[in-house]
């Protein structure tokens, strides 16, 4: 236990408080916090700060890509977390806040091939892959420290002994041991399926990684033999031998499915073929269309439910192929205009819409424009019925017959897992319903190894063959494989240590409502199919923070704002309550320097109260004869903050972390501030000793609670008082670890 000396040391403080709050402390008090031992559970129990039957509480920091620097997206996440976990801490509980680092393979890769062009005019393939991923790992490492200096200086009380990375040694074995468990389930395979091609990485990329842009472009009106057709994509049309249309569409009820006919195309005469699928929009264009298996996923499923060829008609560093004939080796940019001026010779050009907007798919880690293929690719199944292992799920048995969508659904619907706020789930629902099978492989060298090794027709799973020969798949796995393993490979999986039976599931999970179907969503596949356990009793989803106008932040319109600039300016405390205060779960956050600003004031509003307590503490205070002196309206006081703490309480639990913020603000500065500390001045100066110590018992009391309930929302400030006014007569060492 820490001693009143070392923490005087350190702050180098005044018997008296200084005249105001000095942010530049919020280091040193970080420094004493992680030094104390007090982020960890286990330093918890040893001092007995905590009950060793205590409920354990568990968080895992949704890992931050090492990428670059925290935005105030990633600041609120802290902020909330901590609230949450500083709340859990004083109430006794085994608390653990488990912190990490994510590899992000493609946005990181990304960024350091950009770095190392821009400055060398070299490509990862003119270094070779050793050499390109010892320069990813040491840019890795460094905006590894950046982030773990800002996530310090946010005040986050995590526990940095259990630190881990997606991509250490640790979590390797864990992917590893996931992918082989996976694949002897039958969950995990190699197949050609139709997938997120990025030209311009040469890799997959994952439907979470996918940005759709929209934009304004032609609309071209196309004669297909009787029918009109219509695309923004006429280059990808050359394969067209289907012609789909909606079997109740009473237009076409002459038209037989199988039924084939001539019409005249691109290149020359075909043979098409008509085909009836519900798929068809009726009420879009003519209701007809034709279809690329190969370049469309709404096509390809088509094709797939009819046993339809697939045709390739682009490659992969997207030009035409040659069943384009003379377009053959064209760049589909370049092509399109050609290809329309053709269609207008051969009068099969109906019409053009010039301001027709479409969606358009973009790879947002690397920028590059989407073109579907279908590829050779490994896969998790996640419609494929295999028997559970082990459950520990009510609504699932161990030896069951399920499949991955059906855990993802019922991990929900059973009610072992809630989302906060409630109307997220129809959307995760939705999600779900829609769910592919998803591409796990990537064609990028920074990342989880695919646990693969072939040799001549032989196939071997998980950890590196001995003997020689043996040759291992060049893909990688898709981040999200990983991080998709978060809340258990970070407490110790696949081994069964003493973390992983106390503290999973986890007891919640806070991440932003924009990424549930991406991680949240992994991670109830993962740990439901691997543990048969749900990853996490709760979900919490915070919004966006906006600018003051409701705008996204971005560099674009310059409208972003720093959180360690604001942590400067104004402090970790003032910078905490701005992105807390006035915004409820699934709710976005707007933001402005103003507002930042504002709360410092509060910082030093409660700083100034502390400081008029200290300076008005009677000579000879004895506090058990103070208590005896209290007046009836003291005593009233006291019922009241009483009630007021317990209403308090009740929104930490029930997760309204705003309204527990705006009520202790309110009442610190309205009730204690502006009534109580007025109304005992008189006392405080009069002749009275009896008065004089009971109406300072009073303010003494209500000040140590107020700090209380501040300390998850402010921690520096109110340990700073604490350490400086209450620290001598407590056995609590720090405001961090006294009960609530």
């Amino acid at each position: 236990m820490l001693s009143s000396f070392f923490w005087i040391k350190i702050r180098q403080m005044p018997d008296n408080l200084d005249k105001r709050f000095d942010s530049q402390r919020e280091n040193e008090i970080y420094a004493a916090w992680e030094k104390s031992g007090y982020f960890s559970p286990d330093k918890c129990l040893k001092d007995k700060i905590t009950e060793k039957d205590a409920e354990p509480f568990s968080i895992s920091l949704p890992p931050p890509n090492v990428t670059g620097t925290l935005h105030m997206g990633h600041a609120a996440m802290l902020v909330i977390e901590d609230i949450m976990v500083r709340f859990n801490r004083m109430r006794g509980k085994k608390t653990l806040w488990l912190p990490g680092t994510d590899h992000a393979a493609i946005a990181t890769q990304s960024k350091v091939e950009k770095m190392i062009y821009e400055s060398e005019k070299k490509t990862r393939f003119d270094l070779g892959r050793e050499e390109f991923l010892n320069r990813v790992s040491k840019f890795a490492r460094d905006s590894h420290d950046t982030i773990v200096n800002q996530i310090k200086k946010m005040g986050a009380s995590v526990d940095w002994s259990r630190e881990a990375f997606t991509l250490d040694e640790k979590r390797t074995e864990a992917v590893a041991t996931a992918f082989k468990k996976m694949y002897d389930l039958g969950l995990i395979y190699r197949g050609e399926r139709i997938v997120n091609w990025d030209p311009k990485m040469q890799t997959t990329v994952s439907d979470d990684e996918i940005e759709w842009k929209e934009e304004a472009v032609p609309f071209y009106y196309i004669k297909y033999g009787p029918f009109t057709i219509a695309t923004a994509r006429p280059e990808t049309k050359f394969g067209d031998k289907y012609v789909v249309m909606h079997p109740d569409d009473s237009r076409y009820k002459n038209y037989k499915d199988g039924e084939k006919l001539e019409v005249e195309w691109i290149n020359g005469p075909i043979t098409a073929t008509v085909v009836k699928d519900k798929a068809i929009d009726m009420e879009f264009g003519s209701g007809v269309m034709t279809i690329t298996p190969w370049h469309d996923t709404t096509d390809f499923d088509i094709a797939e439910r009819h046993n339809l060829d697939k045709e390739q008609i682009i490659d992969l560093e997207g030009k035409l192929l040659p069943i384009a004939g003379i377009f053959s080796g064209l760049h589909i940019k370049k092509a399109r205009l050609e290809i329309i001026e053709k269609l207008k010779e051969k009068e099969l050009l109906v019409k053009v819409d010039e301001k027709y907007i479409h969606r358009v798919a973009v790879n947002s880690r690397g920028g590059g424009v989407i073109e579907p293929q279908i590829l050779r690719q490994w896969f998790v199944a996640v419609n494929k019925e295999f028997t559970l292992p082990v459950s520990k799920m009510k609504s699932v048995k161990s030896g069951e017959k399920t499949t991955l969508k059906k855990l993802m659904k019922i991990a929900v619907e059973s009610g072992e897992i809630d989302i906060i706020p409630e109307h997220f789930q129809k959307i995760y629902f939705h999600w779900i319903d829609n769910l592919r099978d998803w591409c796990i492989s990537r064609q990028i060298w920074y990342g989880h190894r695919i646990p693969v090794w072939y040799k001549n027709e032989e196939i071997k799973i998980g950890a590196s063959p001995k003997e020689k020969g043996w040759e291992q798949d060049p893909d990688t796995l898709d981040t999200w494989f990983s991080s998709g393993l978060w809340t258990f490979s970070t407490l110790g999986w696949p081994e069964e240590t003493a973390d992983l039976k106390t503290f999973h599931p986890t007891s919640v999970l806070e991440t932003g409502y924009d990424i549930i179907f991406f991680w949240v969503a992994r991670m109830i596949l993962m740990s439901t199919c691997l543990l048969g356990e749900a990853p996490f009793k709760k979900v919490y989803l915070h919004g966006l923070v906006r600018d003051a106008k409701g705008r996204k932040m971005s560099k674009s319109l310059g409208n972003g704002i720093d959180p360690l600039d604001m942590i400067e300016k104004y402090g970790a405390d003032a910078t905490r309550l701005s992105l807390v205060i006035g915004t409820g779960a699934g709710s976005d956050t707007r933001l402005s320097e103003d507002k930042v600003k504002a709360y410092r004031n509060f910082t030093t509003k409660i700083w100034n109260v502390a400081r008029f307590a200290q300076m008005n503490k009677p000579e000879n205070y004895n506090q058990e004869e103070a208590e005896k002196f209290l007046t009836g309206e003291d005593k009233d006081a006291l019922e009241h903050l009483a009630s007021f703490k317990k209403e308090i309480t009740a929104h930490f639990e029930k997760f309204e972390f705003h309204l527990a913020g705006e009520k202790a603000y309110a009442y610190f500065w309205h009730t204690f501030a502006d009534i109580i500390i007025e109304e005992m001045k008189p006392r405080l100066k009069g002749d009275d000793a009896a008065l004089k110590n009971s109406a300072f018992f009073l303010i003494e009391t209500i000040l140590l609670e107020c700090l209380k309930m501040l300390h998850p929302f402010m921690p520096f400030v109110t340990e700073d008082i604490y350490q400086s006014f209450f620290k001598k007569e407590s056995s609590s060492p720090f405001l961090m670890v006294k009960k609530w």
